[in-house]
């Protein structure tokens, strides 16, 4: 079984990053053979500046590699890698109905919000489609937001197949039902979006003081609190023991026991969670070279499969 996952490089990576989709996508290495790219194409739709595109790709990569990711289990590569993605989003594109295409919640949202949408964005499925049909992936894990993304690649594959054979498998989609939902220091869904993210590779002063930054009430320290639905707990429970939960627990519903305490409990569980990564995350970064070409390695793995589906594409739409 294939199975494929992307990330687009859009900004340091943060915890609820780390919890929502990195984790659980390098599980997938240990269920079949995972596919895992840098979705770096897909970035290009904001104009992102270059020398910040490039170093955001890098990050991404060691940030993967640093929290597990096994090149020898994973094929790890840059989509820009495998220029024959775009060569099959033409391809796609040519029997890809406008309506379809308008019907894109995502494409929606960003109107409703004033975007001025350009081409790509607005074509952004069919790229997304590309990326899954040419390595003739099986299983496709998403969160809830980009099941209907999913849903059009299996309409556009069948439509190509209905027309030109047996030319595509049909994947499969996963819906991630489990994945924690993270809290950023507001109360929202973590975000970049909303500037309420935790990053897991900054310092340490830095780093506390995001989680000093936590919403909470105005409970006085002498109160009592309720820890259900306090920001912190939500935070903490992500790395917390089923002992240190019941103790937390205890100390908020006994009084004399303020929300800068817990502040500080979360943030030492955080940065001693993540020490493994970080002394990981600077070994690779002292050998860039190592890094490059496990993605250049995964990106000739990519291409490989690749040009095998397009070979198909090609004969079966009557070109050379």
């Amino acid at each position: 079984m294939r199975i494929l996952s992307g990330i687009q490089p859009s900004g340091v990576p943060h915890i609820g990053n780390y919890f929502g989709m990195m984790l659980p996508a390098i599980e997938l290495q240990e269920q079949g053979e995972a596919y895992l790219f840098i979705a770096d194409y897909h970035s290009l739709t904001t104009s992102p500046d270059p020398e910040l595109l490039r170093q955001r790709v890098m990050d991404v990569a060691l940030d993967f590699m640093a929290c597990g990711l096994d090149p020898v289990k994973t094929v790890f590569f840059r989509q820009s890698d495998v220029p024959q993605v775009t060569e099959l989003t033409w391809m796609l594109s040519c029997q890809t109905t406008v309506g379809l295409l308008e019907r894109a919640h995502s494409y929606k949202d960003k109107l409703a919000k004033g975007f001025v949408p350009n081409n790509a964005l607005f074509s952004y499925p069919v790229l997304m489609a590309a990326d899954i049909l040419i390595y003739q992936s099986n299983l496709v894990p998403v969160g809830k937001d980009q099941k209907q993304h999913l849903e059009m690649t299996r309409d556009i594959a069948m439509r190509f197949n209905r027309i030109y054979g047996d030319v595509f498998a049909i994947p499969e989609v996963q819906i991630k039902e489990n994945v924690a939902v993270v809290p950023g220091i507001d109360g929202q869904k973590m975000s970049k979006s909303y500037a309420n993210t935790i990053p897991i590779s900054d310092g340490k002063k830095a780093i506390r003081k995001k989680i000093m930054s936590i919403v909470t009430d105005c409970k006085e320290l002498e109160e009592p609190k309720e820890p259900e639905g306090c920001n912190v707990i939500k935070l903490y429970k992500l790395f917390a023991t089923e002992t240190q939960m019941n103790d937390i627990y205890a100390k908020y519903r006994g009084g004399n026991y303020g929300y800068g305490h817990a502040k500080q409990e979360l943030f030492e569980l955080l940065w001693e969670y993540f020490a493994p990564f970080r002394e990981k995350r600077e070994a690779l970064a002292a050998n860039l070279d190592y890094v490059n070409q496990v993605l250049a390695d995964g990106g000739a793995k990519a291409r490989e499969q690749a040009e095998l589906t397009m070979g198909k594409v090609r004969r079966a739409v009557g070109l050379r």
